[in-house]
């Protein structure tokens, strides 16, 4: 069967009460973002509690598919037969010719579930479940009824026009993006941050990204590897501006100025402080990043401290109790794990000492960090205003 109509269904949308229509408005457009990259033309509407996806032109099924299983806030795609026929004897013959055309193999069990939101529809829906489920028994007399656990649960909602579907293809849930404010992602060529973009994107928050480029020290290929994981990400996200910051004078200024042992910690530290201030100059209200406790020196819980003391905005970390393998999943499932894993390293792992320090003292950090007053304001200055932004869609 050749569906022309797609039922969205959400889930913790639907529990935002009188403010829904404003997730449901964001789902709608997020989805018109989504199909505008596919073939064909489409039109989307919603109906009390219900979103539909209606094809007014040829279109091909899977890519469709794939792209609406990208849009946070979709808890199912359901491919379904809208059609404006209301008089039973005649629906009883389409719901049976839907189920012949739909399931090649008969041999299954089935339970009909109709609903009346027409309330001046005839029939009741115990007496449509009754006489529909008859219809496909005599149709189709290999098929069985099962109330409980069906192989096939075909629903029927009798609304403005009838909707017929029994597939259900899962979305990837969350909330609709845009819905919950910006945040800047600190993203690098690594596998943990751009999975730590998705999850928080997830949550319907904007996401702008900020990467640490550290040239001669790391090449161009190093850059375009983080440039394919932010359009990896945009793909759920929608369009990311990516402010490519040059930290090569920083580092070397960190690295010739303080104990080594401490290079982690304080070049973190004014990573964390650069791409603040880059999210407050674009009205991002939080920062993003990767880190697991324990994974890294730099991710310890006493790293962590240290490096969030330089925050006055919330630090968002989605990966903090996963360890790498449950990462290493999402990033696979979303398909940023082969990029990651290309040989191109970035600024974090040139400069990395030795024998990093996993307690570091907020004391020593401070003494150390004096050693930098005379130049690093005007070099964090300068890194910031000649960031180069890559749109990523």
């Amino acid at each position: 069967m050749k569906f022309q109509s797609f039922l969205i269904k959400y889930a913790e949308i639907g529990t935002k009460g009188k403010n829904r229509y404003l997730f449901e408005d964001a789902l709608i457009h997020q989805i018109k973002v989504a199909l505008k990259k596919v073939e064909g033309s489409f039109q989307i509407s919603k109906e009390s509690g219900r979103i539909y996806v209606q094809a007014v032109s040829d279109y091909d099924y899977d890519e469709v598919i794939e792209a609406l299983q990208r849009v946070f806030g979709i808890a199912w795609i359901c491919p379904m037969l809208q059609v404006e026929e209301k008089d039973f004897e005649n629906l009883k013959k389409i719901v049976v010719d839907y189920v012949g055309e739909v399931y090649e193999d008969k041999h299954f069990t089935f339970k009909v579930d109709s609903r009346r939101a027409d309330k001046s529809y005839p029939i009741h829906s115990e007496q449509m479940n009754a006489d529909l489920g008859e219809a496909i028994l005599n149709a189709y007399p290999e098929t069985s009824v099962d109330v409980h656990k069906p192989q096939v649960l075909l629903k029927v909602e009798v609304r403005k026009l009838v909707n017929i579907y029994s597939l259900m293809i899962p979305g990837p849930g969350g909330m609709p993006v845009g819905t919950n404010g910006k945040a800047m992602l600190l993203l690098s060529g690594g596998i943990d941050s751009p999975v730590a973009g998705y999850m928080i994107a997830k949550r319907g928050v904007k996401i702008d990204a900020v990467y640490f480029h550290a040239p001669p020290y790391t090449s161009e290929r190093a850059k375009q590897k983080v440039v394919d994981l932010a359009k990896q990400v945009s793909k759920y996200s929608g369009p990311i501006p990516l402010y490519v910051v040059n930290f090569t004078d920083i580092q070397l200024y960190i690295y010739e100025q303080c104990p080594h042992e401490e290079l982690t910690i304080i070049m973190r530290r004014y990573m964390m402080k650069i791409a603040e201030e880059i999210a407050r100059r674009n009205d991002a209200l939080a920062l993003i990043t990767g880190e697991s406790i324990g994974q890294v020196a730099s991710q310890t819980v006493h790293s962590l401290a240290a490096t969030n003391e330089v925050c006055t905005m919330p630090v968002f970390r989605p990966l903090i109790g996963f360890d790498k393998q449950e990462i290493v999943d999402i990033s696979e499932k979303i398909g940023t794990f082969e990029t990651s894993i290309q040989p191109y390293e970035d600024c974090c792992t040139i400069f990395v000492a030795k024998h990093p320090v996993i307690k570091p003292n907020l004391t020593y950090i401070h003494r150390s960090e004096l050693k930098l007053q005379e130049k690093i304001d005007e070099m964090m200055k300068t890194a910031i205003d000649t960031a180069e932004m890559i749109w990523c869609e």
